[in-house]
């Protein structure tokens, strides 16, 4: 026979639970793919400000680096990533802002206990820059394996030269397409396409207007493409010494805002992620600055990147 007192227990515990349940259900789940903005500002200059050119996507917790310009490495520890859980790096282009850190994101890993291989892929010359990087730090490396019993890092850093337009990683959670877009005077440029269950990223990586690089994202959940605002670099050349040169290479080599919202509707992407600011350290522009000139062709989704933003997919 059951007491009253066992009665008003379970009327107790049914209550509980039955309060406790919908907090439970709204526990936001983890996302299994996102983009981190690891650093927005486009160029080589190291400031206080955004940082140098860096992107991170995460799929099933596997992450994957875009671009390694100076302070990738800090980025990742600050987006509260282990560096030695990287498991792919890849580099758009030979540009100092977007390979700088490479050899020293790797050796960073390896430091803070990296014990599994690291894949990087990029255009020709990431196989002899891989290489030149162990001949320029054999000294350290090698007194470390001596001195501290630390593994060999570099058969770990496995790095492959892209060739050609097309796959180069395929994994069960991401494929990963090439596709070349000019950055004059460098042609040898990719933009990268991620395919995930959660939806497809491209980063576009540096680029002149390309309005095939529409077609390479066409129907992408996420476009992040560089911007380049006109105003801002009237401002800047006024200031360098080399500024009709480098203003000639800026818009040469750059995407106006104007152009992004093109490619942008072209492409049918949902949501349009500007990063790679040209110039990022102009503390004169703001947010509707940079927007103004997509919206007169693209009315979808825009986001204004910041460091260490993060962005979940689906969007």
């Amino acid at each position: 026979m059951v007491e009253r007192r066992d009665i008003l227990k379970l009327a107790l515990g049914s209550a509980a639970a039955a309060f406790a349940a919908p907090a439970l259900a709204q526990t936001p789940a983890k996302p299994r793919t996102r983009i981190v903005f690891l650093g927005t500002k486009g160029g080589p200059r190291v400031g206080i400000g955004a940082s140098n050119p860096a992107n991170l996507v995460m799929v099933n917790d596997t992450p994957i680096v875009i671009d390694c310009g100076m302070g990738v490495s800090r980025q990742l520890v600050s987006a509260g990533v282990p560096i030695p859980s990287v498991k792919y790096i890849f580099i758009s282009h030979h540009h100092s802002d977007h390979n700088l850190e490479y050899g020293n994101l790797f050796y960073n890993a390896w430091a803070a206990g990296l014990s599994t291989p690291i894949h990087s892929f990029g255009p020709v010359g990431i196989e002899a820059i891989t290489k030149t990087y162990w001949e320029l730090n054999k000294f350290d490396v090698e007194t470390r394996i001596a001195d501290e019993g630390r593994p060999d890092p570099r058969p770990l850093l496995i790095a492959k030269d892209i060739t050609e337009d097309g796959v180069v990683l395929q994994t069960p959670d991401v494929k990963v397409t090439a596709f070349r877009t000019p950055h004059p005077p460098i042609m040898d440029n990719f933009a990268y396409k991620f395919e995930t269950a959660d939806g497809t990223i491209v980063f576009s990586s540096d680029t002149a207007y390309n309005p095939k690089l529409a077609e390479f994202a066409k129907g992408a959940d996420v476009l992040v493409h560089e911007c380049l605002y006109v105003p801002a670099v009237d401002r800047l050349v006024l200031k360098t010494k080399n500024g009709a040169t480098l203003k000639k290479h800026l818009l040469a080599s750059h995407t106006t805002t104007e152009d992004v919202g093109r490619i942008a509707a072209a492409a049918g992407v949902k949501v349009l992620a500007l990063s790679h600011f040209v110039p990022g350290d102009d503390p004169l522009v703001t947010d509707d600055d940079w927007t103004e000139g997509v919206k007169k062709s693209f009315s979808g989704r825009i986001i204004v990147a910041k460091d260490l933003m993060q962005l979940a997919l689906p969007v």
